[in-house]
């Protein structure tokens, strides 16, 4: 059996942050959605949980971060294009998200990266090949 991969995220506006995803081509599991999460689908094998505030703090007893305000992590995926990466980057713009910064361009590797509605950074990239071992 493969290894599934779940990320777990908080949202502020779960309902709004389902019409985002939905926006860059991403679909929800409905065995696995409800009033309090959502699962959404990025392959066979990963999965990110979009959870309300309240519940996802109902698995930690720290603090939930404000991810406008603090960095937790950066999610990255590849995409099969630099196509690709420009693509969902202008509709993850389109729908709301916030530009994470320049187009990333070390000639084997291409990305791009932005901020969700809730401030969670996603980047998405393209791998055209090795990196120089040499330099």
């Amino acid at each position: 059996m493969s290894t599934q991969i779940f990320l777990n995220l908080p949202c502020r506006d779960l309902p709004k942050s389902k019409v985002f995803f939905e926006s860059l081509g991403y679909t929800f599991n409905p065995k696995f959605t409800d009033d309090k999460g959502a699962c959404m689908v990025v392959s066979d094998t990963i999965y990110v949980m979009l959870l309300t505030r309240e519940f996802f703090g109902t698995f930690t007893k720290k603090p939930v971060a404000d991810a406008n305000a603090t960095l937790e992590a950066i999610t990255c995926l590849s995409l099969d294009s630099r196509e690709a990466v420009d693509d969902i980057h202008a509709k993850a713009l389109k729908a709301g998200a916030k530009s994470a910064g320049d187009p990333q361009d070390y000639g084997f590797m291409y990305s791009r990266a932005f901020e969700d509605l809730d401030g969670h950074q996603w980047e998405f990239v393209h791998m055209s090949g090795e990196p120089d071992q040499a330099g």
